[in-house]
């Protein structure tokens, strides 16, 4: 595949190609351009102007262009879904899940835009306002950069992409290198929904040249993006430098917790779906496990049971519930933090074997407070650290001491203890009786302390990709 810049597909201007492999099977599914600076800043310059005659297309003409493309992606839905696990890694029935995310979130975005109707502040508000009206109205931004990492590609492009769209401004895509393929298949399909040339672009690379380049060119109005801190500070900083926008949904350590008079079967079940669902590569997946030391030991024995029962196996098989880790790299930087633990005093009870980019589904126990993985370690993989306690306290305190704060959860059968907590955790979205991993379009998804700024989902979304604009009809009935 290529990238676009206006209206052509290009390769990079200095040859340089991205191998694109299944990190299964270590074939390669294809290529893509790593392109210069100058390539990029061109998209930018092409972008600013395409954009201003986007926002002067009806806001019912945009809406259809993008519910043209949600009909587009549903006809080719099985052949993204299989390019999506091939260049991903993850169960073809979890890229089948996610592909399809695409008739549940692009609609809403574009049932929201049409209902969007400002706010109005009558005569008579203030002394002095008797015969004064003002009303707000939403304008683009401009230029709108969406940068998107390997973990959701789909689910997250629908949470920026698309809106940025139907808010009249123009998008430039930069999908993570190692998988860019479904995105780009996207892109494509924008196209032939009727989205014009440069108002979509697809540009490829490393985030040291792209990336950079993007964020600190003065004509960007806004970067939102998702990825790991270090990724959304240098992103901050460049955009600072500017005055421009930036929306932030970074990493996280989700602080899981099992009190003894909650449900243990459910606690398994959630955790085998917060934890183990792509291979633990989610950013608001429960990542430390405190579970009170009175029911500690039968919740490992139940999942230990439960995790038996998974086949964990090669994505492209129908039956297959956990697949690999999106590179061997990336195993092998989990097997080096498990080890780490385990030399820190933890305990191995199951798995802990890595062949490849395969790793295979982990717990972890006599984990204390102390250790990394209870701080600021983001194990980006199929591990479960377990972290005993005695009171709820304990647990919130545990929970509260990392520099992160995306999500959390409790399970307990006391509701007056579940909202206290959830009043309690520092951060941004708290689920009762249910893991962390829990992110529906709705909702105000963004994180706390280093886990973001910014929200993103349909309440939200359109407002952070629009500015506001108040018209005052001065002295109107005077």
């Amino acid at each position: 595949m290529k990238s676009l810049i206006g209206n052509n597909w290009v390769d990079s201007k200095d040859g340089k190609v991205i191998e694109v492999m299944n990190p299964a099977t270590n074939e390669l599914v294809d290529t893509v351009p790593s392109l210069t600076e100058e390539q990029v800043n061109e998209a930018v310059q092409i972008a600013k102007k395409a954009q201003k005659a986007w926002e002067q297309v009806p806001l019912h003409e945009r809406c259809d262009v993008l519910s043209r493309f949600a009909e587009l992606v549903k006809r080719d839905s099985e052949k993204l879904a299989m390019l999506l696990s091939k260049e991903t890694g993850k169960p073809i029935k979890e890229a089948r899940a996610e592909i399809a995310n695409i008739q549940i979130g692009v609609p809403a975005y574009v049932e929201r835009a049409k209902h969007d109707y400002g706010n109005l502040v009558y005569r008579g508000s203030e002394k002095g306002q008797e015969n004064t009206i003002q009303y707000t109205i939403q304008q683009p931004l401009g230029v709108v950069v969406a940068i998107i990492p390997f973990n959701f590609p789909s689910d997250i492009f629908i949470n920026k992409v698309p809106p940025a769209l139907i808010m009249g401004n123009a998008a430039i895509l930069k999908p993570a290198s190692i998988n860019p393929l479904t995105l780009t298949a996207y892109v494509e399909l924008l196209i032939e929904a009727g989205v014009p040339y440069g108002v979509i672009q697809v540009v490829h690379g490393s985030g040291s040249v792209v990336g950079s380049a993007l964020t600190k060119n003065k004509d960007v109005s806004i970067v939102s993006l998702t990825g790991s801190t270090a990724a959304g500070i240098d992103a901050a900083t460049n955009c600072a430098s500017h005055l421009a926008h930036s929306s932030l949904e970074l990493g996280g350590n989700d602080a899981f917790i099992l009190c003894e008079d909650g449900d243990i079967d459910l606690a398994v079940e959630e955790t085998v779906w917060g934890r183990l669902y792509n291979t633990g590569q989610v950013c608001c997946a429960s990542k430390r496990f405190l579970i009170q030391n009175s029911v500690k030991d039968a919740f490992i024995a139940k999942m230990i049971e439960k995790i038996k029962t998974l086949k964990f196996g090669y994505p492209q098989e129908e039956d297959t519930d956990i697949g690999c880790l999106i590179s061997e790299d990336a195993a092998i930087e989990v097997e080096k933090q498990v080890n780490q633990t385990i030399e820190a005093g933890a305990k191995l009870v199951l798995g802990g074997k890595r062949q490849g980019a395969f790793y295979t589904p982990t717990i972890l126990d006599q984990v204390t407070k102390e250790m990394d993985v209870a701080k600021d370690m983001e194990i980006f993989g199929p591990v479960i650290p377990i972290i005993g306690f005695d009171t709820i306290e304990e647990a919130v305190e545990i929970a509260n001491q990392s520099i992160y704060g995306l999500s959390g959860s409790i399970i307990t059968n006391d509701m007056n203890k579940a909202i206290k907590v959830s009043e309690q955790m520092e951060c941004g979205g708290f689920v009762i009786n249910g893991a962390s991993f829990f992110r529906s379009f709705e909702q105000p998804f963004g994180g706390w302390k280093y886990s973001g700024i910014g929200n993103e989902g349909i309440m939200t979304t359109l407002r952070e990709m629009s500015r506001t604009k108040t018209v005052i009809l001065k002295n109107i009935t005077k």
